[in-house]
């Protein structure tokens, strides 16, 4: 997302959620028109409430499916075809959701097959939308161009961590300008500029909209009065930190210092009122879901046992660093063979050797961590937030990670920002990428935050890409 705020959605992301929204709410207005024209008797009024209810119950669920699936996100990669099956899964489910919408209330479900004709007129609709957006390449919009003083150690974590196309779909990199005291084992193919002119004559001759200082060495080497010339012709000035943060969703660890923690906006201090409405949402929700999951669960226990026999533990228990570094046992189902540790602990793995055939299931799809509702009930955890680890881990990489402790500040979450954001990891790299989008989700919470990963959440287990 860009923006310094994780909510700011990019030009055109809003773009896009919006001419799908007049798709929408044009097939429904059409489709009552046609059924007006047909002679049914007993559509209400356009100036009547109940007409705006079915409106609601319509368009929302869908574009919150839309959104669940990631087709809301400006740097997903995905082929046509695989947008076209994901507006599949979010009209399927927005279908699902609305008829749950008119089973729970006392709205009367629209005669006919009118409903299920709307949803066909509605995916040939925003099929044509994404068309002609991706033709259009429509997550270029607002793209900046931007220049980046610095051309060492620290300017090349861009070239680094953004060199796929999709990591630059909001900017156009005008270059590189190596500064005095930069490192020469910095960037290596990024164009690096020669200046015979001074910067702000640059800046303006060549469209520069935002200047990224990533200087090795700023003390008395930074272009001061011409940046001062540029921020007064409206060029934004931006830290590579906070660039980095903008664009990657994380927080580069090994660059920022305390000065930049004390000065920033965010981590807000939590307070008794919303811990106290953090617990109840938690709750509520946790209820929600152990009422909904309950047979999914029972089939997972019928499941375990009928793989490793009638004897065989379903459940098992495993002690993780909490809030506070304070110590709680996690439950899950047991995915692992129940030898799977005799040699002492070890980081799970990708195509873990001993995952057995009904976990490596339940594992892809999340299920195995449905009994850890339990632990959102009694308070040790929440739905959201960085994912708990085990102590063993935790003295390890508090010793060779900065800041890593930081992540226990917030309470562990089922899901989270790392969750989303980077792929299944198990070696001590992992944990440092994971932290860096830990400690963005610490600097940005808030409800709203909170509840877009839940939604993004559905797309992890809808598409199997369970971590």
């Amino acid at each position: 997302m860009a923006g310094s705020k994780f909510h700011n959605l990019d030009p055109g992301s809003r773009a896009i959620i919006l001419a799908e929204f007049l798709v929408l709410i044009g097939v429904f207005v059409i489709g009552v028109e046609l059924l007006r024209f047909s002679g049914f008797e007993g559509i209400p009024a356009y100036g009547e409430g109940i007409l705006l209810l079915h409106c609601l119950a319509f368009t929302f669920p869908i574009q919150l499916s839309i959104l669940s699936v990631g087709l809301y996100n400006q740097k997903i990669r995905e082929t046509f075809r695989g947008v076209i099956r994901r507006l599949l899964v979010s009209i399927a489910l927005g279908y699902f959701i609305s008829s749950v919408i008119y089973v729970l209330t006392p709205l009367d479900v629209l005669p006919g097959n009118f409903r299920e004709l709307l949803y066909a007129a509605v995916m040939m609709g925003l099929t044509t939308i994404r068309y002609f957006a991706l033709k259009m390449q429509y997550e270029h919009m607002g793209r900046k161009r931007i220049l980046v003083l610095g051309a060492g150690e620290r300017a090349s974590i861009i070239e680094k961590r953004m060199r796929r196309k999709s990591d630059r779909v909001s900017f156009e990199m005008a270059g590189f300008i190596r500064m005095p005291g930069d490192s020469d084992d910095g960037i290596q193919r990024e164009t690096i500029l020669e200046l015979d002119q001074p910067l702000e004559s640059f800046v303006l001759a060549n469209g520069v909209e935002e200047i990224v200082i990533a200087a090795d060495e700023r003390r008395a080497n930074l272009p001061v009065d011409s940046l001062f010339l540029c921020k007064l012709r409206g060029v934004e000035i931006t830290d590579i930190i906070d660039f980095i943060e903008r664009e990657s969703g994380q927080i580069a660890v090994n660059l920022i210092y305390p000065s930049w923690v004390i000065y920033s906006n965010g981590f807000h201090s939590t307070n008794y009122l919303r811990s106290s409405l953090d617990w109840v949402c938690n709750t509520f929700l946790g209820l929600i879901v152990l009422f909904l999951t309950w047979p999914l669960m029972l089939i997972t226990v019928i499941m375990i046992k009928l793989e490793e026999g009638i004897r065989a533990p379903v459940l098992y228990s495993q002690e993780r660093i909490g809030l506070n570094g304070q110590p709680f046992n996690i439950y899950k189902f047991r995915s692992m063979r129940t030898d799977a540790e005799k040699d002492g602990a070890k980081w799970a793995q990708k195509e873990d050797p001993r995952v057995t055939k009904v976990g490596n299931f339940i594992r892809k799809y999340r299920v195995d961590e449905l009994p850890q509702i339990y632990n959102v009930l009694v308070g040790d955890m929440g739905f959201v937030g960085p994912r708990p680890e085990r102590p063993a881990f935790v003295k390890e990489l508090v010793l060779s990670i900065p800041y890593y402790n930081q992540r226990h500040n917030v309470k562990p979450g089922l899901t989270g920002w790392a969750q989303l954001k980077y792929p299944y990891g198990s070696t001590e790299a992992d944990a440092l990428e994971k932290l860096k989008f830990d400690l963005y989700y610490i600097k940005h919470r808030s409800f709203l935050l909170d509840l877009l990963i839940l939604v993004r959440t559905a797309e992890i287990i809808l598409f199997g890409k369970g971590r």
